[in-house]
């Protein structure tokens, strides 16, 4: 039996998708004597190793199969966390009393060393990479980053020692799926209004990101942000110590900006100036980051170390390269809202060309409005939203608005308006399903078209 649970041996559970999380779950749980089917709505030939979850004895269902795929009496469901509550199965699993969890709180049962939870709206994955190297500089142990960042939680978990720290990224999707995980530091770096199809209201958006620190007590920390006042009375609902960070005031409990410059406490980290990669949201990671990485005792050198060298998280305001006529490309397809496309135009400043659009959820994009007309020098706009986004543009200003069939198209007529010093921003303030597998396909894209235009390749 691998490094794991007995809690799940014999006991009859069924995983619902068959991505990354799903089938390292499966793998895993089937590894520690469980008995384990999975389902997913692909055809067996598009199902990720499948041979190999036939090989270890995984029964391996598709959506034609589902109908009474509850009848064969599961103990428990491990759901893939973008698959709805509304969905047909999951409805059922609910009504019949079947627990559902999602692949992180198996992690955390496994996990044997500390834990770090991390999430929040926007700059998740960039704070918890910083974590992780600043984490990386502590005397004993290792540190190991996995879950929403697109690493497999439980394989990863394998690996942890007791004195090493796990830090997983968290979604809201996932939050929902947790029943005992309780992470030593739980950090929330922002909650703005996102996934309102899936979570219907922000109350529950909200209660779902609270649930990273539920069952924290006071012998635990929850590193918050304390920016917006809704935030800061958020922290008033935690058992666990209290350590905030804020780019707009002193706070004297945690890590703030003053003068250009980044403190914990009354301890001088790192010039603003200094930080490699640039932009609001990036100082507001740095110093989630910085208050994590002071409760684990990161000498300020270390920390400061991370911070000038950090180049970025692939697809988070991600520099791409800068062409023979001077101009800067950056791909910060990871922006799948209004609040992210915001924190990269003001990070780059101005005389930026957009490429922005995608999929419909229903947004308004007046928010936009004074950072197109403080920093746009033209706008490329495509997908579901092209039309809503040209609204605002024009409320704007803009002159230079054009409307395109696709990203490829989008990327060459950004390219034809921008000019010596100005920067392409590919940042969608969308989802991408309505061209696009994910934000990393669209974004990928992007890259390899930049690549083809240019003559030249990606620099990260």
């Amino acid at each position: 039996m691998n490094k794991g649970l007995e809690i799940y041996k014999n006991k009859k559970i069924l995983v619902f998708g068959a991505g990354l999380s799903g089938v390292n779950a499966a793998l895993f749980l089937q590894s520690n004597g469980a008995k384990v089917s999975l389902i997913d709505q692909k055809k067996a030939n598009e199902i990720n190793d499948y041979q190999r979850l036939i090989d270890n004895g995984i029964k391996v269902f598709t959506e034609s199969d589902s109908a009474d795929i509850l009848e064969n009496e599961y103990e428990l469901i491990v759901k893939n966390p973008g698959i709805p509550y509304t969905a047909p199965i999951v409805k059922k699993a609910k009504e019949k009393n079947i627990p559902i969890i999602t692949e992180v709180e198996i992690a955390s049962e496994m996990n044997v060393g500390g834990l770090v939870g991390v999430t929040g709206s926007n700059g998740k994955t960039t704070t918890t990479t910083m974590i992780d190297e600043m984490l990386s500089h502590k005397k004993d142990g290792k540190s190991f980053k996995a879950g929403n960042i697109g690493i497999s939680a439980t394989q990863t978990a394998q690996n942890v020692s007791v004195n090493d720290i796990l830090i997983l990224e968290l979604s809201s999707f996932m939050l929902l799926g947790i029943t005992d995980l309780k992470p030593h530091v739980a950090v929330i770096t922002n909650i703005f209004s996102n996934h309102l199809d899936y979570h219907l209201t922000r109350e529950n958006y909200i209660n779902a990101k609270m649930r990273i620190t539920e069952n924290q007590d006071e012998n635990d920390y929850l590193v918050i942000n304390f920016d917006e006042k809704e935030w800061e009375n958020l922290s008033k609902k935690t058992k666990a110590q209290v350590v905030p960070f804020s780019r707009l005031k002193k706070t004297e409990k945690g890590a703030y900006q003053s003068d250009g410059k980044l403190y914990f406490k009354d301890e001088f980290i790192i010039d603003v100036r200094d930080i490699f990669v640039p932009g609001e949201q990036n100082v507001e990671n740095a110093l989630a980051a910085i208050a994590t990485a002071k409760i684990y005792n990161i000498n300020n050198e270390d920390i400061a170390k991370v911070l000038k060298t950090f180049s970025g998280v692939r697809h988070r305001v991600q520099y791409v390269l800068t062409d023979n006529n001077d101009i800067s490309y950056y791909n910060d397809s990871k922006a799948t809202d209004i609040e992210a496309t915001q924190m990269a135009i003001r990070g780059l400043g101005k005389s930026i060309v957009l490429i922005a659009g995608g999929l419909d959820r229903g947004y308004k994009f007046d928010g936009l409005v004074d950072d197109f007309k403080n920093h746009l020098k033209g706008i490329v706009l495509y997908g579901q939203t092209a039309q809503l986004m040209k609204e605002a543009a024009l409320e704007a200003g803009l002159s230079k608005i054009e409307i395109v069939k696709d990203l490829k198209e989008a990327t060459k007529t950004a390219i034809s308006i921008a000019e010596s010093k100005d920067v392409v921003l590919l940042s969608p303030a969308n989802a991408s399903w309505d061209q696009f597998d994910n934000f990393e396909d669209r974004g990928n894209q992007f890259i390899s078209e930049v690549e083809k235009i240019t003559k030249q390749k990606e620099k990260m």
